[in-house]
């Protein structure tokens, strides 16, 4: 099964493992490929929602696109609107895909902080001690910056200074966490991540 994300940013690609762990907890069996909906090599990338769904459903044909938008400091609903007006717009255009919404409250970067040995190893310190006190993972959704509390983690983790600090590259840091983590239920305790859950049990059961 094919499946196509539709993010602001490549950075976003850190939430490919955490859908298809989704998928795997719904009983999802057969294979899947993911892909990330990559618009840099073109000459006119879409800017608008419309136009980035649109063309990846052209370029990166699927069963199912998922559609992310950080809450950041809008209500969950109304970033859920905003991605369901955009469909509705892609539809009138003739073209038509099954769609999930992935709306982290308030970043993407929220889903990433509640595995503190997943933080050290993509850091590149996986013995690290030094401590990093963690947020609560209920108190995740309540963080203003959740990138800037990232980032600031895995430069503590990694325990480098000076220069080698500077060359530690916290993008590809980022984009690893999630691929250290091999469980992520602990996310059903955020508002945000369970209605991503129901949204695709409810398509997945709409579908069989």
């Amino acid at each position: 099964m094919r499946f196509t994300l539709v993010s602001d940013g490549s950075s976003d690609r850190a939430l490919i493992p955490i859908i298809v762990w989704t998928l795997r907890a719904a009983g999802v069996t057969v294979d899947l490929q993911p892909r990330w909906a990559d618009f840099r090599h073109l000459l006119n990338p879409p800017t608008g929602l419309v136009d980035r769904i649109a063309k990846a459903v052209d370029l990166y044909p699927c069963e199912m696109l998922f559609v992310h938008r950080d809450a950041e400091r809008e209500a969950l609903q109304v970033r859920k609107q905003e991605i369901e007006t955009a469909i509705q717009r892609v539809k009138q255009q003739g073209i038509e895909v099954p769609h999930i919404c992935v709306i982290p409250i308030r970043m993407q970067e929220a889903w990433l902080l509640f595995r503190e040995q997943a933080i050290r190893e993509a850091a590149g310190n996986p013995h690290g001690r030094v401590q990093l006190d963690l947020p609560a993972i209920g108190e995740l959704e309540e963080i203003p910056d959740p990138k800037a509390l990232l980032f600031d983690l895995l430069r503590k983790a990694s325990e480098l200074n000076g220069r080698r600090l500077r060359k530690l590259s916290l993008s590809l840091a980022r984009a690893r966490i999630s691929e250290l983590i091999d469980d992520f239920s602990a996310l059903r305790q955020l508002e945000a991540f369970r209605a991503f859950e129901v949204e695709m049990a409810e398509f997945l059961a709409a579908t069989h």
